[in-house]
């Protein structure tokens, strides 16, 4: 199991309007932790986001070699189009348009979303139960 992941962000005020608004949204705990840092939790895993001093450059290529994006659960598929609609507004644009929300295939409910900043999330609804044939 994942501990922590440390999110470092050239941005901390538009971090926590992108960012702050969807993990609340998707249920997480946000706590502020100083001028550099907030943090927001889901049970034991913990997701800090900083703009440290330490950044070596101010754009993040969610292309080049290294982490693409995060993956979280969004619940029920009406929760997931929620937060789809509402994305816009706290700086987050729908990537594939014309095939959300089955981007991923025919069979995976989900949308992939990208802030100003160049960081993607992939927002999973809960899978549908087979409706029972009689």
């Amino acid at each position: 199991m994942i501990h922590h992941i440390e999110l470092w962000v050239p941005d901390l005020a538009a971090a926590r309007r992108s960012w702050g608004w969807l993990l609340t949204g998707l249920g997480w705990t946000v706590t502020e932790l100083g001028d550099t840092t907030f943090e927001a939790h889901d049970g034991d895993l913990y997701l800090f986001v900083e703009q440290s001093p330490a950044l070596s450059g101010r754009i993040h290529d969610r292309l080049a070699p290294g982490v693409n994006h995060l993956a979280f659960h969004a619940g029920p598929r009406a929760r997931l189009d929620q937060l789809v609609a509402a994305a816009p507004e706290h700086g987050w644009t729908l990537l594939f348009p014309d095939r959300h929300p089955y981007a991923g295939g025919p069979d995976h409910y989900a949308a992939y979303l990208e802030n100003g900043d160049g960081y993607e999330v992939e927002l999973v609804a809960t899978p549908t139960a087979p409706v029972a044939s009689a």
